[in-house]
């Protein structure tokens, strides 16, 4: 059973951004990129060793063994679909909410999941041995292959089902996007009254250690855990006046907190 030594990134997007040139790094060949948008299929190809771009996904004659679908979610059935792609081909998609499923369609029976559980931004640098890969597939030789790829670019690499990887999803919403966004409302309420958010920084940097490290339950402190209710109805009332939107956040979260304490 061969390896896979050659490979199409679909799409140029943040992931691919990254993803392309860790695999290149890991000896693997990117032999193409796809884009709707040709010339960011080629800013990308650009930062790879002699790697064609196209707009069209018409990669019937592409020699290389593994294609890789990393667009938006709503976009994966669809592509999958509109691929033409040459015999024997493995078709993957790197998404956490999206089935095995969605490429139920493709032109190939050889399919299977790539997601790497991390969040990606251009202006950010990834260190792949960090990121864990979570694969999928209901073809045994496919899920060995997938393996050995992402052992290549990480050291923690897991068999996960397509409800499994949902679940990690919502988690990740939760522990990522929501997280960030509540740092984003103590940013902007530290800078509308004119004070430095940067004091916050140690605070910050202390909470994400204590919850790796004891877990999020036992490293819980504050006003809800101790049932300060004098302190509660202070921020509450302050933050009323700030933005009710604040307010209702607030005070959604203490319940929450206050509920499974």
């Amino acid at each position: 059973m061969k390896n896979y030594s050659k490979l199409v990134i679909i799409g140029a997007g943040n992931l691919a951004g990254h993803l392309a040139p860790a695999l290149e790094d890991a000896g693997l060949m990117v032999a193409g990129v796809y884009s709707r948008r040709l010339a960011r299929a080629q800013q990308l190809a650009d930062r790879l060793y002699g790697t064609p771009a196209q707009n069209h996904l018409d990669f019937s004659n592409s020699e290389a063994q593994l294609f890789i679908v990393a667009v938006a979610d709503d976009a994966i059935e669809v592509v999958a679909q509109a691929l033409l792609l040459p015999p024997g081909a493995t078709l993957v998609h790197t998404s956490g909410s999206q089935p095995l499923s969605a490429l139920r369609r493709a032109a190939t029976d050889r399919t299977g999941v790539f997601y790497p559980l991390q969040t990606f931004s251009s202006a950010r640098r990834i260190t792949f041995r960090d990121v864990p890969i979570c694969l999928e597939s209901d073809d045994p030789e496919v899920l060995l292959r997938l393996t050995k790829l992402a052992r290549k670019l990480s050291q923690h690499v897991a068999l996960v089902s397509s409800e499994e990887r949902q679940v990690l999803h919502v988690a990740a919403v939760f522990a990522n996007n929501f997280t960030n966004h509540l740092l984003g409302m103590a940013q902007a309420l530290t800078e509308a009254h004119r004070v430095d958010f940067s004091l916050l920084h140690p605070l910050i940097e202390e909470t994400v250690e204590k919850a790796l490290a004891n877990g999020p339950v036992a490293a819980q402190t504050g006003p809800a855990v101790r049932g300060d209710d004098t302190t509660i109805r202070r921020h509450l009332k302050q933050l009323r006046q700030f933005d009710p939107a604040y307010a209702k956040v607030y005070k959604a979260i203490t319940q929450h907190i206050r509920e499974n304490s």
